[in-house]
Parts: C-alpha cells; structure tokens; sequence
C-alpha cells in the first residue's frame, strides 16, 4: 500500500512542478536591445539606406533582409499612415485582407478576417504581416540574387513593379513587371488559393547579349522580438522541415547562438506564433540551402528564414524560371494536411506543435473536430470524447477499482498490524505482505487506470492548448472560449461583487465543481496509513482546484467529468463487494 501511494504522490508531485512552474515563474521579459551588433556581413547600397547582406563566395548565398530603420526604432509611426506611402495591390479574399506592396513587391500587408482579437463583437481582426517602419514590421518577399564578383542591376526593396489587375483576389492570377533598363525584365506571377496559399512565379527575360546567372531566394524577415505565452510546451519562434526533420529555433537561443544554416531538399521554414504562421515553400524536389539569422537593426532586433536554390544560368534571349509558395494564415489542421496532400509540403502539419505525443494528440484532435462537424459545439465533442475513453477502459478501471476496493474492505486489519508492530518496521512490512498475499490483494493495481490517462490527459492539453479551432470556441452558459481559464471568480462571488480578482485567485464554477469532484473521489478510495501522507493527499484536492484554474476551461470540463465516471463506477463496485460508501 505504502509503495503504491509513494508512486501516485510522485506522479502527481511530478505534474503539479510541471504546469506550476510556467503558472509561478512565466518566461522573463525580454531585456531591451543593447549597442547595434550584427550576425550578418552586410554592404550599403549607396545613397539608398539600403542594408544587403554582403554575398559569401559559396552557393549559399543570403537573400537581402531589408530596409534598416533608422536608430532609435521606429517610435510612434502608425501603420497605416506607413502603408500609405507605397503604391499597392489590394488583396480582396474570403480569408485575408490587405495589399502588396508594389513598392518591392512585398508581401506586408495581411490581416486574417475571419479571426479575431478577442471574444468581443467589436474586435478587430488579427493582424498577421505589417510593412518595413511600422511596429513589429514582420513581411515575407522573394527575388532573385547576383553571385560574387557579378554587376548586374536587380530589383529591390525601393525597384516599382507594374500589375496587370487591380487587386489580387482568389484564383485569378496577377502578373507584377519590373525592368532594369539593362536588357532584364522581370515577371512575378501571384496567385491566391482558397486558403492562405500564394504560389509565386519569378521569371527573368534575358534581352541582353551576355548570359547571365542568378539564384532565387524566398525570406521570411520580423522585426522586434513579440511577446510569446512563454510555456515550455509550445515552440513559438522560427521553425521549417528539412529533409523530413523538424527543427525549432526560438527566438533567445538564435540571439545567443548565431546564425544557423542548412542543407535541404524540399520542405520549408519561417516563423510561427502560436497559432499562426507564415513560411515559404521552395520546390520540394529541388535541393536549397536555408538559414535562420538575427541581427540589431536600428536599436531593433530582426530575424529572418530563408533559403536559395541553386543558381541559373540565363543564356540570351531565354527565360530563367523559378517558383516558390507563400503561406501566411492560421494553422488549421485540415488546411494544413490538404497542402501537404496536394502540394506534397513535407510535413507541414508540423507547423502545428502537437508535441511528444502526436501519435496521440493529433489523432485525439481529428476526432473532435468530426464530432464537432455534427454536434456544432467542441464542449460536447469534449464530452462526447470523454464517455468514448471511459467505455474503453472499462475493463481495466474495473480491475483497478476493485483492487483499491480490496485494498479499502483491509483497511481495519492493516490499521491492527501498524497498532501491534509499530516499532518493528521491518515486521510490519512483513506482515502487511503476507496479508496481501493471504487476501489476494495487489496495492499497485489502483495505479493502471492512471498510468494510461497521463498520455490522454497531456494529449488533450495540447489539443486545447494550440490548435487554433479550439481558439474561442464557445460552450454554454459563461464559458465562450474552452481554449481560455474559466472567467468567473468565487472571491467575486461569481461577479456579484464589482473586482477584478488577481489571477491566481480566479477561481470558476467548473474549477470548484473540479476539485470537489476530486475530494469525493478520494475519500473513495483506501485512505493512506501514513499520517503524513493523508494530510498531504487531503490538501491534493484544494491544489488542484487553483491550478486548473488557469488551465483552459475545456480540459477542466474533460477533467471533472472524468472525475464523475469515475466516482459513479467506484461506487458501484464498493456497493457489490460490500463495502461501505
């Protein structure tokens, strides 16, 4: 009995350090950034302003990473006043709203309509991608790059383009044209998919009367460091798939650790947030070199994902030719998995941090999403999924529950043997054995049951923790977001009493209904002989009960229910084997 108690108190003492610690001590505040250093060889073009990174004499050479701010940051400029200044493209879709800039044929402008702020009816939608001088400038681009020792004029963050449409909209494809003046003229055919796909189409047109070689890069460029939730399981930083292997860099470790190259064929890379993302995509047949870079602009930190194909040589009067994919949306699964199927990206569900238990987690996830198609509420998916796990462990509950039941009718005679050999503890174990042995009793089998619900439980943490269609998705009554704490308070009497209770004092309705659903299913169960341990076992409950209230209200509903299941078939079993409830 001792052994198996020793064993739950650690599991649950393992748990609580687990989400207490990131609860207790969040992530600290990113410290401001100090004199300008960089990680990236850089020239200025002259009388531009502009940085390019100055090209190495290998193959893979760094795409240009952008306008320098001036120092000092960009202070008080506001967004839209910077959007202004270009001449751009509308895009006009079901899912995305915003413009291109003409102006270096920028992808920088992107707000995702269909998702919002907050829960609010007046929320604006979520802003994703903002241009070069506004706050948190964050912006993706594509282009072509000169290897060493060549002059040739290329387009630029300042080079004009020409469009053949007036906004970009879904599947109708638009055509930008940039001249050098120099015998090159330069294509970008974009075209928007239903979703949060562009395919870019880069090609070249050789008119002068010398072949000509350049590579085609694609970068994903942030400025300023964004405030991150800061809990240990989700990765939210730079991240890509190279050669079917999933590499995370967050922001800290580039800053400490420096740039990071790579060798890849196919796959893709860029930046992610917690539920968003935006990366490009090269072709996932061709070999690329790729790079995760950081360095201090104007006082600013930038970071940057990109990668070069290999280099074409141009003769006169061809075309070069190079394409790439832009994505830049929310991480809906189903999105995701259809442009791995279809585009044939190398696991571009990855994007989406399922963790250590992905056999599990995204399995789980997939099954509420299909019971939610149907039932229109993820709370009654919850449910749903939570009676499916209890009948298929039944049986296994049923061995485990009679085990402690057992444990529980023995009680009386442990308590007489603890009372006749308390000073020979050598004598007691001995006896409480043969006890065991003589009543065919086994105190480690109440452990079982627990044993397969941590996979299930960490599982469905993650599910409501980062999928983005757990994101505001409502339930009855006052619970409108299960990816959020429940909102109510008791020490606001639920809102009767008008004071913004601190954090670790919100304690909701379902939180309580939680911990005392807990507290029943203990007294249950064969209480510890050890004093101490039932002292400690008796606090577990009021434990809980505060740290799940900062949990999202979805996994306290799956946990109170289960607490519920549970109580009702441990009742039941005590009933028929005579013992007293």
């Amino acid at each position: 009995m001792g052994d198996q108690r020793n064993f739950i108190l650690a599991l649950v003492i393992s748990a609580v350090i687990l989400f207490g610690w990131q609860l207790l001590f969040p992530a600290p505040e990113v410290p401001p950034p100090g004199p300008r250093t960089t990680t990236m060889q850089e020239t200025s073009t002259a009388g531009s302003g502009r940085v390019v990174p100055a090209v190495p004499d290998h193959v893979a050479t760094p795409p240009p990473a952008g306008v320098t701010p001036a120092p000092g940051g960009f202070g008080g400029v506001d967004r839209a006043q910077v959007i202004a200044r270009a001449p751009r493209l509308p895009i006009d879709a079901p899912r995305l709203h915003g413009s291109l800039s003409l102006k270096g044929a920028r992808f920088d402008d992107l707000t995702l309509s269909r998702y919002r702020e907050t829960i609010e009816e007046d929320s604006p939608p979520v802003t994703l991608l903002s241009p070069t001088g506004a706050p948190k400038a964050y912006f993706a681009g594509f282009g072509w790059v000169a290897p060493p020792g060549t002059e040739v004029k290329l387009p630029d963050d300042e080079s004009v383009w020409t469009a053949d449409r007036g906004s970009i909209r879904p599947n109708e494809p638009v055509t930008l044209t940039w001249d050098n003046g120099q015998g090159l003229v330069f294509q970008r055919v974009i075209t928007l998919d239903d979703g949060y796909m562009f395919r870019v189409e880069q090609t070249v047109r050789n008119n002068t009367g010398q072949p000509v070689s350049l590579l085609p890069y694609g970068l994903v460029s942030r400025y300023e460091t964004p405030e991150t939730s800061g809990f240990f399981i989700l990765h939210e930083g730079l991240l890509g798939v190279f050669d079917g292997t999933l590499e995370e860099v967050d922001y800290d470790d580039l800053k400490d650790d420096g740039p990071q190259t790579l060798q890849t064929t196919g796959g893709w890379l860029g930046v992610t947030d917690k539920y968003w993302l935006t990366a490009v995509v090269p072709v996932q047949t061709q070999p690329v070199n790729a790079s995760f870079r950081h360095e201090i602009a104007g006082n600013v930190d930038r970071y940057q994902a990109d990668y070069v194909a290999p280099m074409q040589t141009v003769q006169p009067g061809a075309v070069g030719y190079a394409a790439h994919h832009l994505f830049a949306g929310a991480k809906e699964v189903e999105l995701l998995d259809g442009y791995e199927e279809n585009l044939g990206i190398d696991n571009f569900d990855l994007a989406i941090d399922f963790g250590w238990f992905y056999w599990l987690t995204k399995p789980l996830f997939i099954v509420l999403l299909f019971i939610h198609k149907y039932l229109g509420n993820m709370g009654v998916a919850i449910i749903l999924i939570t009676l499916a796990m209890k009948l298929a462990l039944y049986p296994l509950a049923n061995t485990s529950y009679r085990a402690m039941t057992k444990m529980k009718k023995l009680q009386p005679e442990m308590k007489k043997l603890q009372e006749r050999f308390k000073d020979d503890k050598t004598r007691l174990n001995q006896e409480m054995m043969a006890l065991y042995k003589k009543e065919k009793a086994n105190p480690a089998a109440g452990c079982l049951p627990i044993l397969v619900q941590i996979p299930v439980f960490f599982a469905l943490y993650k599910v409501l923790f980062v999928t983005i269609e757990m994101r505001h998705a409502p339930f009855f009554g006052w619970i409108q977001d299960l990816s959020a704490p429940d909102p109510t308070s008791l020490f606001n009497l639920f809102g009767l009493i008008p004071w913004d209770t601190p954090g670790f004092l919100t304690i909701g309705v379902w939180p309580l209904i939680m911990g005392i659903s807990m507290y029943v299913q203990q007294k249950l169960n064969p209480a510890p002989t050890d004093p101490i341990q039932a002292r400690i076992f008796m606090f577990l409950p009021i434990m809980f009960t505060f740290m799940l209230a900062q949990f999202p209200a979805g996994l306290v509903l799956y946990w109170t229910l289960n607490n519920i299941l549970s109580i009702a078939q441990q009742w039941y079993i005590m009933r028929q084997m005579g013992v007293k409830v």
